[in-house]
């Protein structure tokens, strides 16, 4: 199935294969996206209205001025995204997916849902998320500068380096062990 239509709702989408192409200006609202790739696409100001990624691969996507509202990604490979080109994100959920070397740098998308994710290498930098949930996710070497956490969700995380100084984490949840990994840049001595 190609995408030959400006157009698409409540419909289901899968095995959509595309690579190295650009989307332009399609519309999907409570559409069903299944077992599609898009590797390397560019999704140029598209809209995507409650939308459901289920097994997808949109590995290096470039949403270009794209619009995501109430959508989510259950077992997808979203790696490699700069969502710093999108227009808008409010309210994205990634169940069980692998978010590696994402770019959220300077992004506002409050109560964002990472859970049970891998999230190596991503990049929170000045983003605002606070309300989200990333419950059970996996952070090696995320980078977290100037975020704003506030009431955000960690139990269950782990390999998370926030510095509570450097970072906004009033109301955060975490939980034990991996919360002793908060005192690393109070520069102070444990025994």
């Amino acid at each position: 199935m190609l995408l030959d239509r400006q157009a698409y709702d409540q419909e289901k989408l899968a095995r959509i294969q595309l690579s190295g192409q650009t989307v332009t200006g399609l519309v999907f609202e409570d559409c069903t996206f299944e077992s599609c790739s898009f590797v390397e696409c560019r999704f140029d100001r598209c809209r995507f209205l409650r939308c459901r990624f289920t097994d997808c691969v949109l590995s290096a996507l470039m949403p270009q001025d794209s619009r995501f509202i109430e959508v989510t990604f259950t077992r997808c490979k979203v790696i490699g995204v700069d969502w710093t080109v999108a227009s808008e994100m409010r309210e994205l959920d990634f169940q069980r997916c692998q978010v590696h070397y994402s770019n959220f740098r300077f992004v506002k998308s409050p109560s964002i849902k990472l859970v049970a994710c891998e999230a190596t290498e991503a990049d929170f930098t000045e983003a605002d998320l606070h309300g989200g949930d990333f419950r059970d996710t996996d952070f090696e070497n995320a980078r977290f500068f100037k975020t704003n956490l506030t009431g955000a969700d960690f139990r269950g995380a782990r390999n998370y380096a926030i510095d509570v100084t450097n970072n906004t984490v009033t109301r955060a949840r975490f939980s034990l062990p991996e919360a002793i990994s908060l005192l690393g840049g109070l520069d102070i001595t444990i025994e």
